[in-house]
């Protein structure tokens, strides 16, 4: 067995775990301020990569001032959607705004592709070629700021929701909202926030995937691949998010090493995320760390 490529493969897995976790977070903030599920969340990682790299080789700006103006576009962008889009469905069926959410997915996937074309393009060099090395094992510079990135936004998530006085706000509005407004709380405005601030944190993990590989399309599929850590951890938990990102994170990389050396099926990598989706929904369908409903009759 090759120890060291399994160790390197742990590495990647929890490195991308966090951004997992980063992505699955923007899935449980609107999921508790709305109880909506939101499937065009990998669409909102891409638009916002896109944005960044436009500005970085179109407009020829310095790449954290594109990147300022990417997340700045993209926290107006989410404001919009929420309030042009998704507001006039307050007090519809749940399902009515899933599918519209699926609906928002297409739409974006199509103005993309005739906006940006198919093809996968690259930032320009922005932490070099270096390499750091980490218990004898290369690691590139740029998995290392990914992974500083994604610690960064959860601390950021942690205080957020603590500390601050909006995000107590949504906490008590994810609690229930009638007793919210009673409060004198707005629910259209925290709304409105949590999409704003789901597609401010997709922008990041956007560009940050963006540098890791590059900017195409096809990063979509994020959205779909995070699924399963969501689930994995809890619907309903910031925490349960995180953890559920490493796991899957490290399963992937676990899954890759086992097909190449022992299996060779070819697509253990893609699928087994899936496989602990159906066996976590079988068995805690709430998740490790959701919260358990219980209705009385």
């Amino acid at each position: 067995m090759n120890w060291d490529l399994l160790f390197q493969l742990m590495i990647n897995g929890i490195i991308v775990g966090l951004l997992y976790g980063v992505v699955a977070m923007c899935f449980v903030l609107i999921y508790k301020s709305t109880q909506v599920v939101n499937f065009a969340q990998g669409e909102f990682l891409v638009l916002g990569a896109w944005v960044c790299w436009f500005f970085v080789m179109k407009w020829q700006l310095p790449f954290v001032l594109a990147f300022l103006f990417a997340m700045a576009f993209m926290t107006v962008f989410g404001i919009l959607v929420q309030m042009v889009i998704l507001r006039p469905l307050i007090g519809e069926p749940i399902i009515s705004v899933i599918m519209v959410t699926i609906g928002l997915s297409i739409f974006m996937q199509a103005l993309m592709n005739w906006v940006f074309g198919n093809s996968a393009e690259r930032f320009p060099s922005v932490f070099g070629d270096e390499t750091i090395s980490i218990g004898g094992l290369q690691v590139e510079t740029a998995y290392l700021m990914s992974l500083v990135l994604s610690l960064v936004v959860m601390g950021l998530f942690y205080y957020f929701f603590k500390f601050s006085r909006y995000g107590l706000a949504m906490r008590a509005t994810a609690f229930n909202q009638q007793v919210a407004q009673s409060l004198g709380i707005s629910v259209k405005q925290v709304f409105a926030m949590a999409w704003a601030i789901s597609a401010l944190v997709s922008c990041i993990a956007g560009v940050v995937l963006g540098l890791v590989n590059a900017v195409s399309n096809s990063l979509a599929i994020i959205g779909i691949k995070v699924f399963p850590a969501v689930i994995v951890g809890g619907l309903d938990s910031i925490v349960g998010a995180v953890i559920g990102g490493v796991i899957i994170g490290i399963l992937e990389n676990l899954a890759e090493f086992f097909d190449g050396q022992f299996f060779h099926i070819g697509n253990m990598y893609t699928v087994a995320p899936f496989y602990v989706l159906i066996i976590i929904l079988m068995i805690r369908p709430y998740g490790l760390f959701g919260t358990k409903d219980i209705e009385r009759i």
